[in-house]
């Protein structure tokens, strides 16, 4: 770890497991040092009126999929479009992220080809980006040709998480099941859409625009990765091994039955990702495992799908864990305060949803909470009794990666 000069943050409020406690903050070298513990040869940092607060664990994350293509079809080069994103993650509080890269049969964005891109570019610009930007590999269960790629991602430096998708599955339902409601993907009665009806082909309009080409080619390629569907659950159990191999936490995404939960967890995918009913998470919270869901969600109090869970109502009932920012980055820092405002839990209590909690998802034991030995991530934020909370400023393993200074 690169050598850091000792830094004192006095005055702050610090958030220390189960309490809030006013205290002094040393850490050097990386690591927090000392609570309340001597200024000598330190700088002096004035953290006076503001929370000091272990920083954000992002699980997943696809907003920089916007600085990639900000508009349908208009991509940007790769590089740019990181560093812009990792000086949004590290404004945010966001000092660890797993960049959620969708690995899919789509041409495009979501292609094999982008996420070897993204993953080299991250490799490149390791040593100028100001966080930890890791991958989670979105994987599409019907993309068999993703395999290799995530052989070799596996072997990376930092470790990338498996998310187990099959949005194929979701495209094909028969309008008349709600996804919310879906039955288990390999279900043999799994009820498929007539991909020659006219909504069909509107609805695939958006995945046309996202692979610049037209809605008729589209349906033409999902009928074909259709016939693929017997061989996917072989394919799944060799991505799971792979996994298991370098112990690469692993997740399920949009749950709909208590059967897909339990599929996945033998494969060893011990949390689930914005399980689509209450069911399911119960069935996630007996048997143990994390469960996640959007921050946005909390943010806005309800999810933009409009009939799934909502995070304040899962938070109360002791079903969410974790909350990942999703498609917007600020929404860890919101979604938390709006929880606080509503009611549903102090402060101190809900701040492990976005640091402590993942960190143990994900196997981060070095991170994830403000304790002597524990890496120096930190935020320190600006939060007004009455007001909307901001991030002043963002230490990653001591180091400053954000700091800012109001006008007033």
């Amino acid at each position: 770890m690169e050598k850091t000069a000792a830094t004192v943050i006095e005055g702050a409020t610090l958030v220390l497991g189960d309490r809030l406690e006013r205290a002094s903050l040393r850490f050097e070298d990386g690591l927090i040092t000392a609570i309340d513990g001597p200024r000598d040869g330190a700088t002096v940092f004035d953290g006076r009126g503001h929370l000091l607060g272990p920083a954000f664990i992002d699980i997943h994350g696809d907003a920089f999929e916007r600085q990639l293509m900000p508009r349908p079809g208009t991509m940007f080069p790769v590089d740019a479009a990181l560093l812009e994103t990792d000086r949004q993650l590290a404004s945010n509080g966001i000092a660890t992220t797993y960049h959620a890269l969708t690995l899919s049969w789509e041409p495009g964005l979501r292609s094999i080809e982008m996420g070897r891109a993204v993953f080299e570019a991250l490799t490149r610009l390791q040593p100028r980006l100001l966080v930890e930007n890791r991958l989670q590999l979105r994987w599409e269960s019907f993309c068999f040709e993703a395999v290799d790629f995530i052989r070799d991602a596996l072997q990376g430096e930092l470790t990338p998480a498996i998310a187990f998708n099959d949005h194929t599955s979701m495209a094909m339902l028969h309008p008349s099941v709600t996804m919310q409601e879906r039955p288990f993907e390999f279900s043999p009665d799994f009820p498929v859409v007539d991909m020659q009806n006219p909504a069909f082909v509107e609805k695939m309009g958006e995945r046309a625009k996202r692979a610049k080409m037209s809605s008729e080619a589209m349906v033409a390629m999902i009928a074909s990765i259709w016939e693929r569907r017997p061989e996917v659950p072989a394919v799944i159990e060799k991505v799971a091994a792979l996994g298991r191999a370098v112990n690469a936490p692993m997740l399920s995404h949009d749950d709909s039955q208590i059967e897909t939960r339990d599929h996945f967890r033998g494969q060893g995918a011990r949390i689930s990702e914005f399980p689509m009913n209450h069911r399911v998470a119960r069935a996630a919270r007996e048997a143990g495992d994390f469960i996640v869901f959007g921050a946005p969600n909390a943010a806005r109090g309800g999810s933009h799908l409009g009939s799934s869970p909502r995070v304040a109502e899962m938070v109360r009932e002791g079903l969410c864990d974790i909350l990942a920012s999703d498609y917007y980055y600020p929404a860890m820092l919101i979604g938390l305060a709006r929880l606080v405002a509503d009611g549903v839990g102090a402060v101190e209590t809900l701040w492990p949803l976005v640091s402590g909690n993942p960190s143990k998802a994900l196997g981060l034991k070095d991170r994830g909470e403000i304790a002597v030995g524990k890496r120096a991530d930190l935020v320190l934020v600006d939060w007004p009794e009455e007001g909307t909370p901001v991030v002043r400023r963002t230490w990653v393993a001591g180091r400053t990666a954000y700091a800012a200074t109001p006008a007033g």
